[in-house]
């Protein structure tokens, strides 16, 4: 939701950073690797009980994520480009869900839960994706939701600062996935049929 409907307050920024990083010769799949080498730092952090900088690398990558799409946008977006994003996503995903798993066992069962929900959700949008003609952006068809990456950020962000409450937190994100599965699979059927 924030994703779709935010953007336009933060590309400008986003804009002249990707400028800058273009104007230093570097590739937007390189800042892609830089992004998920940081992102992936998030779950050790957690795991090592370094809540502050777990936050501060999650985010300084999903800025940096954000970026390399610009930059791929100011150059030439290439198919290869656009796996390697999504894929990094998803591990950077399974990082901070990993470091809160081990550091917090007693939480694990709903972790596995929301877990379970994002691939779910990654699968229906991926699929849609896929299915559809590409329109907007990006280099595929995006379908907004309750839970898109900034909204999934902010709950992991509660979920490493309020490690206290890290079952409630996850069932929650749960609950968000499912409502956004919902709205996808109603999108899908609408469009699809």
């Amino acid at each position: 939701m924030l994703d779709t409907h935010a953007r336009k307050h933060v590309q400008p920024t986003v804009e002249k950073t990707a400028d800058l990083l273009l104007k230093l010769n570097f590739t937007a799949d390189g800042v892609t690797k830089i992004a998920f080498i940081v992102g992936m730092s998030s779950g050790l952090f957690i795991y090592l009980d370094q809540p502050f900088w777990a936050v501060v690398v999650l985010w300084f990558s999903g800025y940096l994520d954000v970026v390399d799409g610009t930059m791929a946008r100011k150059t030439k977006p290439s198919a290869w480009g656009t796996l390697l994003d999504i894929s990094f996503d998803r591990l950077v995903e399974i990082s901070v869900i990993l470091g809160l798993a081990f550091r917090f066992p007693d939480s694990m069962w709903a972790l596995l839960l929301l877990s379970a929900s994002i691939i779910v959700a990654m699968t229906v949008f991926l699929t849609v994706g896929a299915l559809v003609d590409k329109e907007g952006m990006k280099s595929f068809y995006y379908q907004a939701g309750l839970a898109e990456r900034t909204e999934g950020f902010i709950l992991f962000t509660l979920m490493i600062v309020f490690s206290t409450y890290l079952t409630t937190i996850a069932l929650i994100f749960f609950a968000v996935q499912l409502v956004t599965i919902g709205q996808r699979m109603a999108e899908a059927r609408r469009i699809l049929k």
